[in-house]
């Protein structure tokens, strides 16, 4: 955590780190002086360790407008299938598209490398006769980071 942090806080990035308050005890598997380091990069907070977490990030995540990126390991199916109907879980799906960076490969002392956050929605595409259809051989459900491995173009014959 601290390495991650630290490597963001070199970008001059506004951060918040939200954990519970069992990082902070004594003989816990977080060291007290990495998270002393950790406190003077980023902003920090620490809820009860009985508490949910992700209701907080996502508050802080939405709160934060639209530029804001979180990452997490956490992939929120759980708040996803909370959501009222599919119109709104697809919403979510794209929100936390665009903003949940994931770590695809870091090693202590190297740089961090991120999946790549499209610019474009990867759900079908459609424009006058033409349809860009993302797909992947496996039948698979993606997690939301994860973007399409392929993409099938139709076009209607005139």
């Amino acid at each position: 955590l601290l390495g991650v942090v630290s490597q963001l806080a070199k970008q001059n990035l506004r951060l918040l780190v939200l954990g519970r308050k069992h990082m902070l005890r004594q003989g816990s598997r977080w060291r007290r002086d990495e998270m002393e380091k950790l406190q003077k990069q980023a902003s920090c907070f620490f809820a009860d360790n009985i508490s949910e977490d992700d209701p907080f990030l996502l508050y802080a995540a939405l709160h934060s407008g639209n530029h804001c990126k979180f990452i997490t390991k956490d992939l929120m199916r759980d708040h996803k299938a909370c959501l009222p109907d599919a119109k709104t879980q697809r919403l979510f799906f794209k929100w936390q598209q665009g903003h949940q960076l994931a770590i695809i490969n870091w090693l202590p002392g190297s740089k961090i490398t991120f999946q790549h956050i499209l610019s474009h929605d990867t759900v079908v595409q459609t424009t006058g006769d033409s349809w860009h259809i993302p797909y992947d051989e496996d039948l698979v459900e993606r997690y939301s980071y994860e973007v399409p491995t392929k993409w099938l173009c139709l076009h209607r014959k005139a």
